[in-house]
């Protein structure tokens, strides 16, 4: 993956973003189409990243692997690689991610209520 320039706009946008309010930051750090789904299937316990895919149908591997790279940068999941043939490596969410389980519940209820209503 290439890296982007610090003057570039996309970069400034971002850090716009991220000076901003706490609830942008907050959106920012699980905001997009797949952090949010895979913060949610890691909150039963520890997975490796063949049964993540598995769980998110129509996610590519590169996609995980760069969601996964965000998370963990994020503080959000903990990689650990067992020194194994072949190599093992597990995915679990952090502390700090944990608190965020009451919030997904919350979110889940009120999209089930706004799906309802849609139909």
């Amino acid at each position: 993956m290439a890296k982007r320039k610090e003057q570039s706009t996309n970069m400034l946008n971002e850090q716009c973003l991220l000076d901003g309010s706490d609830l942008t930051y907050a959106v920012c750090k699980i905001g997009g189409r797949w952090k949010l789904l895979i913060l949610c299937n890691l909150k039963g316990g520890k997975l490796r990243f063949g049964e993540i895919r598995k769980l998110i149908p129509g996610i590519s591997e590169r996609m995980l692997t760069l969601q996964l790279r965000e998370l963990e940068k994020d503080g959000m999941v903990k990689r650990t690689v067992y020194a194994e043939v072949p190599p093992r490596v597990d995915y679990e969410l952090t502390e700090i991610a944990q608190e965020l389980i009451p919030v997904w519940a919350t979110l889940d209820k009120w999209g089930a209520r706004h799906k309802a209503l849609m139909k």
